[in-house]
C-alpha cells in the first residue's frame, strides 16, 4: 500500500472530533477508525498558525471530480450540520473524512457506485475559519 503524504490538522479540530468519536454510537466505528489514522498521519497544529490552503472543520472549498469533470463546492461539516444536497459533507462521511487536512492541489481517491473510483482535486478555499480568525468557532 502507498504511503499517504502528511495532513495538517488544527488542534481544536482534532479535539472536537476526537470528543465526537469517543460517543458510544461513534467509539468502534469505520469513519472512527478512519479518522484516527488520519490523526496519526497528521501535523497538528495550533489554530493560528494553521496554514490557509488547508481544509479545515467548517472550511468551504472548491473541487472538482477528474473522472469526470464535475466541480463542486464542499463544505466540511460535523455530522448535525451535513446536508449532503447543499453540499455540506459530514467529517464522518468518507469523502469528508478523507477531505480534512488536505491542501488546494491535493487530491484523494473514494469508492463511489458501482465500484467506480472518484478522483477529486480541491482547487480553491473560500472560506477557512483560520484564515478568517475565526479561531475559537
Amino acid at each position: 500500500m502507498a504511503t499517504r503524504s502528511p495532513i495538517t490538522l488544527s488542534r481544536l479540530d482534532v479535539e472536537r472530533i476526537e470528543a465526537l468519536l469517543e460517543t458510544p454510537a461513534l467509539r468502534d466505528s469505520p469513519a472512527a477508525e478512519k479518522l484516527r489514522a488520519e490523526f496519526d498521519r497528521a501535523d497538528i497544529v495550533e489554530p493560528a498558525d494553521m496554514p490557509h490552503d488547508v481544509v479545515s472543520m467548517n472550511s468551504s472549498a472548491d473541487c472538482v471530480d477528474e473522472s469526470n469533470g464535475k466541480h463542486h463546492t464542499l463544505t466540511l461539516v460535523y455530522p448535525k450540520d451535513a446536508d449532503a444536497d447543499a453540499g455540506r459533507i459530514s467529517v464522518l462521511a468518507p469523502v469528508g473524512s478523507a477531505l480534512l487536512g488536505l491542501r488546494v492541489g491535493q487530491g484523494i481517491d473514494w469508492p463511489g457506485h458501482a465500484g467506480k473510483t472518484h478522483r477529486l482535486k480541491v482547487t480553491a478555499i473560500h472560506y477557512q475559519p483560520e484564515a478568517a480568525g475565526d479561531l475559537h468557532r
